[in-house]
């Protein structure tokens, strides 16, 4: 296993939390972290199965507050994990664009939408 923070290749097992949740040592920059690190799951006492529920009802366009009358959760967990899910895609979808490789882009839309927006600011 990698070190999410340094990117230290050799960690070591350092016992286990009391929910049973791996816990790791990095020899490198000195820091525990456990298997949930850098995820939805990390430092939240909620179940995945509430997490799953809770973005497959936002996906589905119910409100906020309508999640978390339904899911029993807290307004602000509810807007913390929704909010935590977009970071993330945000996340996964930039380096998925970054790494696209194109040879040239066509920018036609782009272009009209500024000739426009100068022809209508000299109104």
């Amino acid at each position: 296993m990698k070190c999410p923070l340094c990117g230290h290749l050799k960690v070591h097992k350092h016992g286990k939390m009391p929910s049973g949740v791996q816990r790791y040592f990095c020899p490198g920059c000195h820091q525990t972290f456990n298997e949930r690190f850098d995820t939805l799951y990390y430092h939240r006492h909620v179940s995945p199965e509430q997490i799953r529920q809770v973005l497959q009802a936002h996906s589905e366009g119910s409100s906020l507050r309508g999640i978390s009358r339904t899911s029993g959760l807290a307004y602000n967990t509810v807007v913390s994990i929704v909010r935590g899910a977009s970071h993330r895609a945000q996340q996964v979808h930039n380096a998925q664009v970054q790494a696209l490789e194109t040879p040239e882009v066509s920018a036609d839309e782009m272009w009209s939408f500024v000739q426009k927006t100068e022809a209508m600011s000299s109104w």
